[in-house]
């Protein structure tokens, strides 16, 4: 699972209202070296919850320099562009589990597909 989809994820178990960002416990991350295309993140930073990817890159021990708030005119630095690259598509998590800031409910990860499939109780 990669840290774009982490950001996109959310538990929706009942009751809970604060469901975003879960809260990632791997025991299992590998970073790829993938091809770096600027125009992708630059399309894909609006869209990110910032301080969740900070976050999520610092529990897998990946932050390396990325900001604690996003840069002004982040479309001209390519440095920048470089390092959410990194954490947003080369670190990749293959086995653990996601965890429910509120319910403490945890969604497995097997082979970097997080299964975030509820129970019928849960619903």
């Amino acid at each position: 699972m990669k840290l774009l989809t982490h950001n996109m994820l959310t538990s929706h178990v009942k009751g809970v209202t604060k469901g975003f960002p879960l809260l990632i416990k791997a025991t299992e991350v590998k970073v790829n070296d993938l091809e770096f295309n600027p125009q992708f993140v630059i399309r894909m930073i609006p869209k990110l919850e910032w301080s969740a990817l900070v976050q999520a890159a610092e529990q897998l021990g990946h932050r390396q320099d990325l900001p604690s708030e996003l840069l002004q005119d982040y479309e001209k630095n390519e440095e920048f562009l470089k390092k959410v690259h990194r954490a947003l598509l080369e670190v990749e998590v293959i086995e653990g589990c996601l965890k429910c800031p509120e319910s403490g409910r945890e969604f497995p990860i097997s082979k970097g597909i997080p299964n975030m499939l509820l129970n019928e109780d849960e619903v």
